[in-house]
C-alpha cells in the first residue's frame, strides 16, 4: 500500500470512528497518534466531515509515514483523549528515570546496610547478579510499555494482558497497590532528603539527631516545594529533568573522583574475596536477602510509563530510555559501589556507623570535602523527589480516569491551561504527607508503612509479566510493538516473572535475626493490608464503576469511549 492510500484509509477510519477534539488532541508528529492509539473516549460520535479535517490536519503538520513500522500504529484508532501535553523528548526523559533510579547516588547512601549480610565480597558479587537478573524485568516492562504506552503502566498491562475472566479484578488490585506503592515512595523520598539534611549537621556534630517534630516539618516542607515544582512550574519539568540528567552524571564524577584520590583503601583481597555475615543469617541465606537492598537502588525504570502520554514518540522513546537509563544507572552504580567498598574503612566501623556515606565521605580527609558532597546528593536526591511526586500523580490521574477510585471524577481533572492533572497532585501529595505525619508518634510505625514500596512494585511487574507470558505461552496475538523483544521475548518474560516473584519472596525477610518490632520487617503486613483494602474496595466500588482500560482496545471495545471530565 503507498502513502496515498494508506493516508485514504487513515481518513475512512476517522469517518467510521470517533471525532477528536481539536482542543483536545495536541498531536505532535503522527507516532503519537499510534502512542494514544488504544485507549479509551467519552464523546461519541461527531461530524464525519470534522474528523476527516482533523486527521487531515495531523497528517500535514507531522512528517509523511516513510517505515512500515509506523504503520500499523497510526492504523489503530484513537481512543483516549490526548489531554496532556507532549513536550518531553528524549533527553528530557532519560533525565526523568536516570534521576529518579538515582542508582549510584542510592548505592552511597542506603547500600552499606548490605554490608550486614555478605561483607565487602558478598555485597560486591550479589550486586552484579542482581542487576544482570533484575535486567529482565526491565526488558519485559519496556516491551509492554511499546506495545501500550500509556500513563496506566502495569494496571493497563494487566487489563490487556490476563484472561479474560479476571481482567478486571486483576487490574484493579494492580492499580491500587502500584498507586500506593508510588505514596509510600513519594513520602520515603523526602525523608532521604531530611535524612540527608541531618547527615550535614552531623559533619561536625556526629551525636546531633533532629526530633521527631523537627524529621517530620523538614518532611513537609520539601513535599510542599516539590508541589510548586510540580503544579505552577509543570511546564519547566523537561528543562529540570534535562538539567537533572547532566547533573547526575556529572555529579558521579565529581563525588567519586576526591574520594579515590583523597581517601585510604581497603586491599583488593578485603572487597573481592572477604565474605562475612553478622546478620545473624547464614552467607548464603544473607547474599540472597541483600539482594532487597540492591533492587531498591535499582528500582524506577517504570516511572517514565506513566508520563508516556507527554513524550513523543512514545512508543520508541519511553522503551529505549527505560532499557539505556538502566544499563547508564547500573554501571555508574557498579563503579560508586567499588568506590564504596575500597574507601570506607574497615567493614566494622561502616556496619557499626550510623551514617556509612558519612563516614565515607569523611574519610576523604576534610570537612569541606564531606559538605560539598552530601549537598550535591542532597540536590540530586531532591530532584529525583520532584519526579517521583510527578510520576505519582500521573498514576492517580490514569487511575482515576477508569473510575478506578472513589471521587474520581475529582483526580482525573485537568488543568487546561497547564495540561497538568493539578488535583491528582495534591490528593498525592496530602496522602504522602499524612504517611509523613505517622513519624510524629513513631519512627518504626512510618518505616513500617515506606516499606510497602519495593514490595508493592514488584508484585504489580510479576503480575503483569506473568499475564503476558501466560499470553505468549499460549500463542494468543500480541498488540504490536516498535520496539520488541522478537524471539527472545518468551524466555525474557518467563525468567523477568519467575525474578520478580522470587524478589516479591525475598522483601518478605527481616534483614536481621532474631527480629523485635523495630527491626522486623513489616512490610508483608502492610502489603497484605493494602491487597485486602483493594478486593474490599472493589467489591463496593470497582465491580460497579471501575472500567477496566481492555474494553477500549481496538478490536475488544464494548463500551463507549473513555476520557476525562
Amino acid at each position: 500500500m503507498d502513502d496515498k492510500n494508506f493516508q485514504m484509509g487513515i481518513r475512512e477510519r476517522a469517518v467510521t470512528a470517533a471525532v477528536v477534539d481539536d482542543a483536545d488532541l495536541d498531536i505532535r508528529n503522527s507516532n503519537d497518534v499510534a502512542d494514544m492509539a488504544r485507549l479509551g473516549k467519552k464523546q461519541q460520535l461527531g461530524d464525519m466531515a470534522y474528523g476527516c479535517a482533523v486527521v487531515e490536519r495531523a497528517l500535514d503538520d507531522t512528517q509523511k509515514i516513510h517505515h512500515a513500522t509506523d504503520r500499523h500504529d497510526l492504523t489503530m484508532l484513537i481512543d483516549y483523549r490526548q489531554v496532556f501535553k507532549r513536550n518531553f523528548n528524549y533527553l528530557s526523559v532519560f533525565g526523568w528515570i536516570s534521576i529518579y533510579m538515582a542508582t549510584w547516588e542510592f548505592v552511597l547512601v542506603s547500600l552499606a546496610i548490605g554490608l550486614s549480610n555478605g561483607g565487602f565480597a558478598g555485597l560486591f558479587w550479589t550486586f552484579i547478579g542482581t542487576v544482570i537478573c533484575y535486567s529482565s524485568v526491565v526488558l519485559s516492562l519496556a516491551e509492554m510499555a511499546s506495545m501500550a504506552p500509556t500513563a496506566g503502566g502495569q494496571y493497563h498491562w494487566t487489563s490487556e494482558f490476563a484472561p479474560p475472566s479476571c481482567q478486571k479484578f486483576l487490574s484493579y488490585c494492580a492499580g491500587w497497590m502500584s498507586t500506593l506503592g508510588w505514596f509510600a515512595s513519594t513520602a520515603s523520598s523526602v525523608f532521604v532528603c531530611t535524612t540527608l539534611i541531618q547527615s550535614l549537621v552531623g559533619v561536625r556534630d556526629e551525636q546531633y539527631a533532629f526530633s521527631n517534630w523537627q524529621y517530620t516539618l523538614l518532611m513537609l516542607a520539601f513535599l510542599a516545594v516539590t508541589i510548586l515544582f510540580n503544579t505552577l512550574g509543570s511546564g519547566s519539568l523537561p528543562l529540570i529533568e534535562t538539567i537533572s540528567l547532566f547533573g547526575h552524571v556529572g555529579g558521579f564524577f565529581v563525588t567519586i573522583i576526591p574520594i579515590w584520590i583523597m581517601a585510604p583503601k581497603n586491599s583488593a583481597s578485603d572487597v573481592f574475596t572477604s565474605f562475612s555475615s553478622t546478620s545473624g543469617w547464614n552467607l548464603g541465606a544473607a547474599c540472597l536477602v541483600t539482594q532487597v537492598s540492591i533492587l531498591y537502588c535499582n528500582l524506577g525504570s517504570d516511572s517514565i510509563v506513566h508520563i508516556a502520554e507527554e513524550v513523543n514518540n512514545a512508543s520508541v522513546t519511553v522503551p529505549r530510555v527505560m532499557w539505556w537509563s538502566y544499563v547508564l544507572n547500573a554501571t555508574l552504580g557498579f563503579v560508586a559501589l567499588i568506590t564504596m567498598l575500597f574507601c570506607i574503612g574497615s567493614l566494622d566501623d561502616a556496619i557499626n556507623s550510623e551514617s556509612p556515606y558519612l563516614q565515607l565521605f569523611l574519610n576523604t580527609g576534610s570537612h569541606a570535602v564531606a559538605y560539598v558532597l552530601l549537598i550535591l546528593l542532597f540536590l540530586l536526591i531532591y530532584s529525583g523527589n520532584i519526579t517521583c511526586l510527578a510520576t505519582a500523580s500521573r498514576e492517580v490521574f490514569a487511575f482515576s480516569r477508569d473510575k478506578g477510585f472513589p471521587f474520581s471524577h475529582l483526580w482525573s481533572k485537568m488543568n487546561k491551561k497547564r495540561h497538568v492533572p493539578d488535583n491528582a497532585v495534591y490528593i498525592t501529595s496530602i496522602v504522602s504527607g499524612i504517611i509523613c505525619l505517622i513519624n510524629l508518634g513513631s519512627t518504626i510505625g512510618f518505616n513500617i508503612v515506606v516499606s510497602l514500596n519495593l514490595l508493592a512494585l514488584m508484585s504489580t511487574y510479576s503480575l503483569s509479566i506473568g499475564c503476558i507470558t501466560l499470553k505468549r505461552l499460549r500463542g494468543e496475538p500480541l498488540p504490536p510493538a516498535r520496539w520488541s523483544l522478537g524471539r527472545y521475548g518468551l524466555p525474557i518474560n518467563v525468567f523477568g516473572f519467575f525474578y520478580s516473584l522470587f524478589a516479591v519472596v525475598l522483601s518478605c525477610f527481616p534483614a536481621y535475626v532474631p527480629t523485635d518490632t523495630s527491626s522486623a520487617n513489616w512490610a508483608p503486613a502492610v502489603w497484605g493490608a493494602v491487597a485486602i483494602l483493594s478486593v474490599v474496595t472493589y467489591f463496593l466500588h470497582g465491580r460497579k464503576h471501575y472500567t477496566p482500560p481492555v474494553v477500549f482496545v481496538e478490536g475488544k471495545r464494548v463500551g463507549g469511549l473513555q476520557g476525562t471530565e
